[in-house]
């Protein structure tokens, strides 16, 4: 089995299921911009990338109401969507035992930093995470690969197959990949397993459970 000092977290669709936050928070956002036609149902593209991404290639947005909408969905997100959300069973779980085998564990998303930090809190997540890393506020440094390149920058860490990115999107492989990072994609969550596999993970996994058994 592989050894992994430091392990990176994905949050959304790798520790949590946020499928009904968002499908609220973009609801609410599109009423606001009074676009009509959302049928309730996420796109599984728009969990991944930044919010500015999905609207605009998603709902073809122009860049005012892109920008509107995304105001309009943290709006929503803030308050209520944030916890409209629920960990993966086991997750809990497997954090607390990677945790006190020694190994030291992060979140990378591209999900709001602030809104993050408060989910993280909120599961308890926070006791067993040394540092979390997400989006700023426009937008503008919220690729995975950025995300993870400056989690490594604050905690002076070097590029190592010991340090491993692990999430549910072809963005979360291709951060890792991108950073000299060992990768696990996991098919439990939003992204499709042929674009996982296509993107050439180290390990394709299916469940918390195989999660662990590679980790531990």
């Amino acid at each position: 089995m592989p050894y992994f000092s430091h392990i990176i977290f994905d949050l959304d669709g790798t520790l949590t299921d946020n499928t009904r936050g968002i499908g609220s928070s973009i609801k609410y956002a599109l009423d606001k911009i009074q676009l009509d036609g959302f049928n309730g149902v996420v796109p599984d593209e728009f969990i991944g990338p930044p919010l500015q991404q999905g609207f605009k290639k998603l709902f073809g947005l122009n860049e005012r109401n892109t920008e509107l909408a995304v105001e309009y969905f943290r709006e929503y997100y803030s308050v209520h969507g944030l916890l409209e959300n629920d960990p993966y069973p086991g997750i809990f779980e497997m954090l607390e035992e990677l945790h006190f085998a020694g190994k030291h564990l992060y979140i990378a998303t591209s999900k709001l930093e602030k809104f993050a930090l408060q989910i993280s809190d909120h599961f308890g997540f926070n006791k067993y995470i040394v540092q979390l890393k997400g989006a700023d506020y426009k937008g503008e440094h919220a690729t995975k690969a950025t995300i993870v390149s400056h989690l490594l920058e604050s905690r002076q860490l070097q590029s190592s197959k010991k340090i491993v990115m692990i999430g549910d999107t072809l963005f979360d492989i291709e951060g890792g990949i991108e950073n000299g990072l060992s990768t696990i994609a996991l098919t439990y969550g939003f992204g499709k397993k042929e674009d996982l596999e296509k993107a050439g993970p180290d390990y394709l996994i299916d469940s918390v459970e195989e999660l662990y058994e590679v980790l531990v």
